[in-house]
């Protein structure tokens, strides 16, 4: 399968536009991407300003750096005529998570016509898994986004 590399995403992924407000704050960078496989491995800045009081990352910002990672696996593989709206993200977390670049990795589990399901997790450097998710994403066409605006 060869996927179509046009649309936002792939505006954003080849430097044609700049990464969305959240993708900055979380100092998402892509790594890898493997659109035919629906695979993406992103890099994210675990900063001071996302601790919490214990010392840690706020649970619901390495909720946020997976779902970042998840929705352009899903948005690799759709490639440049819909997007995936996440429904339902679930999250596990393994471990704490300190101030430092952490790793996200995700991969599409199942492309259905209206549905996708994917899975990741992010790490630290040293490959330490600090967190999981699964998602369900609902495909939505790029014209139907235009034409509710």
């Amino acid at each position: 399968m060869t996927v179509d590399r046009r649309g936002p995403f792939w505006d954003m992924v080849e430097g044609r536009l700049p990464a969305p407000p959240a993708a900055r704050l979380l100092g998402w960078k892509l790594e890898r991407i493997d659109p035919e496989q629906g695979t993406v491995r992103a890099q994210f800045d675990g900063k001071a300003e996302f601790l919490n009081p214990v010392g840690s990352i706020q649970g619901g910002i390495l909720a946020a750096m997976l779902d970042d990672t998840l929705g352009p696996a899903a948005a690799a593989m759709l490639g440049g005529e819909a997007f995936a709206q996440t429904l339902e993200l679930k999250t596990s977390f393994l471990r704490p998570a300190r101030a430092g670049k952490l790793y996200g990795d995700a991969r599409v589990v199942h492309r259905g016509r209206e549905i996708v399901f994917l899975e990741g997790a992010l790490s630290t450097a040293d490959g330490t898994v600090v967190a999981t998710a699964t998602a369900t994403a609902r495909v939505i066409p790029f014209q139907a986004l235009r034409s509710s605006a």
